[in-house]
């Protein structure tokens, strides 16, 4: 597996990530601790060294099982996870007071079983506290040992800015794919500007980039996209034109959707590193595949030009959901 460079703080890993979310929060009932830990143990051996958790992952049952599987691997391996809502829990609203960091980064190395925190993320950025005030206490942190590098997440780009000025950020972690372009227009420029690299989480589109879903495909009660307006079975409908071009494009590459998905991400950038995330064996191996792939101009060009008309139905977000991103 290839390595890249988020930013230029030094921080390096694999070309693909694994973001771990997935197997114990907000798609459908949790997978089996044992097949969790086997699957992530298995994505270690097959070249990835970035994983990325999340107290309000459960909440704080994924970090957890990351922390188990890591163990035998942990000076290997570059383990991201993230504080920010009250008690852990997305539901009960945004925390990111000093104290309330302190607490959770030393809950968090409890959990993961570790002695530092590779790269710990602002969860979404909190307007009742200064992002300077994060910014330092988490540069506390790091001088302490007990923390590494510092992110943010969904941030928009006058918190970025203001983060950085306190403490040097390595890395965003924002939703970027080939259905959700928006960062393209003012995050990936000052991201260049300041050497700070981008993690996308969802480049899969949460799943719909793969040609796995459609308008008839049903949700567990417990799947978050039963609330995500992109996921109404009316736009997934409207949407099918770009995975069925995107199927197209993959069929003439012998690849997948998903492989060409993750493909593009990796060529926008060097310093871009997506994290999809799975429960099984098989879409691991294939996601991985993407990173083999290697797009020429021509293929860029030939996908932009089949996308480019292409208007995606839905927000991504529900309205509650959709106020804590972009500050």
């Amino acid at each position: 597996m290839k390595q890249r460079k988020l930013g230029n703080t030094g921080l390096e890993v694999s070309a693909l990530g694994f973001g771990c979310m997935g197997l114990s929060y907000g798609y459908g009932p949790a997978t089996d601790k044992a097949q969790a830990i086997a699957l992530i143990r298995k994505a270690v051996e097959l070249g990835l060294n970035f994983f990325d958790t999340a107290e309000a992952y459960g909440p704080f049952t994924n970090e957890e099982i990351v922390g188990e599987a890591l163990a035998p691997f942990r000076d290997q391996v570059v383990i991201a996870t993230k504080f920010g809502f009250e008690q852990g829990d997305v539901k009960k609203g945004l925390d990111s007071r000093p104290g309330r960091i302190r607490a959770v980064a030393e809950a968090a190395l409890l959990r993961l079983k570790t002695d530092r925190i590779d790269l710990f993320y602002q969860h979404r950025i909190d307007p009742a506290v200064p992002i300077e005030d994060v910014a330092g206490t988490v540069r506390d942190l790091i001088a302490e040992g007990k923390v590494k590098h510092f992110g943010p997440s969904e941030a928009g780009v006058q918190s970025i800015r203001r983060a950085h000025a306190v403490q040097p950020v390595a890395a965003l972690q924002s939703e970027y794919s080939l259905w959700w372009r928006e960062p393209e227009q003012d995050i990936l420029p000052t991201l260049e500007e300041l050497g700070i690299g981008l993690v996308p989480f969802s480049p899969l589109g949460k799943g719909f980039l793969t040609g796995k879903i459609d308008e008839h495909t049903a949700f567990s009660k417990d799947d978050f996209r039963n609330v995500v307006p992109r996921f109404t079975p009316e736009a997934r409908k409207a949407n099918q034109v770009l995975v069925d071009r995107l199927g197209a494009i993959a069929a003439a590459r012998q690849a997948t959707p998903a492989q060409i998905a993750l493909a593009w991400l990796l060529a926008q950038k060097p310093w871009i590193v997506p994290i999809p995330g799975t429960t099984k064996l098989q879409r691991l191996e294939e996601n991985l595949g993407a990173a083999s792939i290697e797009l020429s101009v021509d293929d860029l060009r030939q996908i932009h030009e089949a996308l480019s008309h292409v208007t995606v139905e839905g927000e991504r977000y529900p309205p509650q959901m959709a106020a804590r991103v972009g500050r």
